[in-house]
């Protein structure tokens, strides 16, 4: 009986490990939809990074990834619904900043994102 749990215990082990390095190898686009629900609607590149952008039901969420991740670096994500003020996530990073998440039903959108001391702004977007 022992050697039964034992072997089964290190089946489902060996199952857990499987499945948590098929999907603990992170693409980048899996890692920064990390916290951000729904499907990307737009990639704003520029030379340092990406801004994605996303979509689910009235939410729009968007964060910023650097290209080169690794030492900590100014990182800023910045997300504002017409009419409202622009919700931001910055700081010293080593990934991404975000993700940020603003209700905006059928509100358009402005997206900013800073990688170090390049940026990118799309303009209102998603209307």
């Amino acid at each position: 009986m022992t050697a039964i749990r034992g072997a089964a215990r290190l089946g489902a082990g060996m199952a857990l490990a499987l499945g948590l390095l098929g999907s603990g190898t992170l693409s980048g686009s899996a890692e920064a939809a990390a916290g951000c629900a729904g499907r990307k609607v737009r990639t704003l590149e520029f030379a340092t990074g990406e801004v994605r952008v996303y979509r689910s039901g009235h939410n729009k969420c968007a964060v910023t990834v650097a290209k080169r991740p690794g030492s900590r670096t100014w990182m800023s994500v910045s997300v504002q619904a017409r009419g409202s003020k622009p919700l931001t996530d910055s700081g010293f990073y080593r990934r991404q900043a975000g993700p940020v998440t603003v209700r905006a039903a059928h509100r358009c959108v402005r997206v900013k994102g800073t990688v170090g001391s390049r940026s990118t702004a799309s303009g209102w977007i998603l209307c």
